[in-house]
């Protein structure tokens, strides 16, 4: 799972899908891309709803499932363990090693293990920082700034080195820290946990009282050995014995150190484990609970709501209104007119031609400033009469529709009040 995330976190933003790039956060122009998908500042409100909806599922996931995302998916634990952890592994040798080598004072071996550790940890920070901010300006661009003179986009030169060297600070030296006190999800956690979540739990009822095992006697005491073994191994030093805590990431290390244990001493494995608090003192199997289907509830009506708007989703937004200021002029050729401002923003990932198309067929539109072309991105003001037959006119305020035609394709439809004196 590590390796699959690890290549679809360095490839993304290199992925064309839609002819736009996988996923794009490009904050300084307002575009965001999700799987083809472009939003732009008039989408603002699905940005919203859909970010109340993930934290939803986030909420939804933590109550049954607990911290499980930290230790498996968080990009933080993957680059952590997966990639300079095991770096520091084949450089400096397992932690026992690792204590001694920071211990001895510096001499030619613990120079070069410590410069080519450091070495290679800011060599792939630079790697990450260069990633993440195809995140963030595009790959396209980020080609640009690397193949092109630094003088040419310095801007984006610097940004590269201080994304380095925060990369570089987190992966060597705060590590852990920024899940126990930087990361807002680990204080979260505290709040949605309940007894019937499942998180990485030692069973106390099992193990307790702790003692060493005696060759040649019965033994009267726990399932634990009191090897300490599972401390050993936790990278943010917490004794999972202890019960629940806010810096267990569930990365399962103290599991896999404890199964080898009572496999040694052929007792039953997964004295720590996935398991709710419930499950131990009551041994009664997981189920969910009401809060649960209360979250999911609220979830399903958020992804609902989300989903029947994004179907919704026009390519193009049109607004149009009357021209303030402005009445109804009568025409000599027995034709009423109201004058119209309307804006069109393209949300699509090309160029578009257009056409509005009066819904009405005695109705005809005269242009004052007019445009046929909608730009990738871009928007334009249109100013027009619409003129209708006075004979047609049968209210003071009536409703008048339009549709948006391109390629022979309606890709939009708005309407406006057209003001007129009935014809009597």
């Amino acid at each position: 799972m590590s390796y699959f995330f690890l290549g679809l976190l360095f490839a993304a933003p290199f992925i064309k899908f839609n002819g736009e790039q996988l996923v794009l956060l490009d904050v300084l122009q307002r575009k965001f891309v999700f799987f083809g998908i472009i939003f732009w500042p008039q989408d603002f409100y699905l940005f919203v709803l859909a970010l109340l909806t993930f934290i939803v599922f986030v909420v939804l996931f933590t109550v049954v499932f607990g911290r499980v995302f930290c230790g498996w998916i968080c990009p933080q634990t993957i680059f952590l363990e997966m990639v300079f952890r095991k770096i520091e592994y084949w450089i400096e040798g397992e932690p026992v090693k690792q204590k001694k080598l920071n211990e001895r004072p510096m001499d030619m071996d613990k120079f070069w293990r410590k410069t080519a550790k450091h070495g290679l940890f800011f060599m792939i920070s630079f790697l990450i920082a260069n990633v993440f901010l195809g995140y963030i300006i595009g790959s396209e661009a980020l080609i640009e700034i690397i193949t092109q003179p630094i003088a040419s986009h310095l801007s984006g030169f610097i940004a590269i080195w201080i994304f380095t060297f925060v990369f570089y600070m987190v992966f060597s030296r705060a590590r852990e820290i920024v899940c126990t006190v930087i990361c807002p999800y680990g204080r979260l956690q505290g709040v949605l946990l309940d007894s019937q979540s499942i998180i990485v739990a030692y069973d106390y009822n099992r193990g307790e009282p702790r003692g060493k095992v005696q060759k040649g006697f019965e033994n009267l005491k726990g399932d634990c050995i009191d090897c300490k073994l599972c401390v050993q191994v936790c990278p943010t030093g917490i004794d999972i014995r202890n019960g629940t805590q806010m810096e267990c990431t569930n990365c399962t290390a103290c599991i896999d150190a404890c199964d080898m244990v009572m496999e040694k001493t052929n007792r039953p494995l997964r004295l720590i484990g996935f398991k709710s608090e419930e499950e131990i003192t009551s041994k009664k199997p997981f189920k969910l609970s009401r809060r649960v289907y209360g979250y999911a509830a609220v979830l399903l009506v958020l992804m609902s709501l989300l989903s029947f708007l994004m179907i919704d989703r026009s390519d193009v937004k049109t607004t149009i209104l009357r021209a303030s200021g402005t009445l109804y002029q009568m025409r000599d050729d027995k034709m009423v007119s109201n004058l119209y401002n309307a804006e069109l923003v393209n949300k699509t990932s090309k160029a578009l031609e257009f056409q509005i198309v009066p819904e009405d067929k005695s109705i005809k539109l005269q242009y004052i400033q007019k445009e046929h072309k909608l730009a990738y991105g871009g928007s334009v003001k249109l100013t027009f009469f619409v003129l209708m037959p006075q004979t047609e006119v049968k209210q003071f305020k009536s409703e008048i529709k339009f549709k948006l035609v391109s390629a022979g394709k309606v890709i939009d439809e708005f309407q406006t009040t057209f003001i007129a004196p009935p014809n009597n």
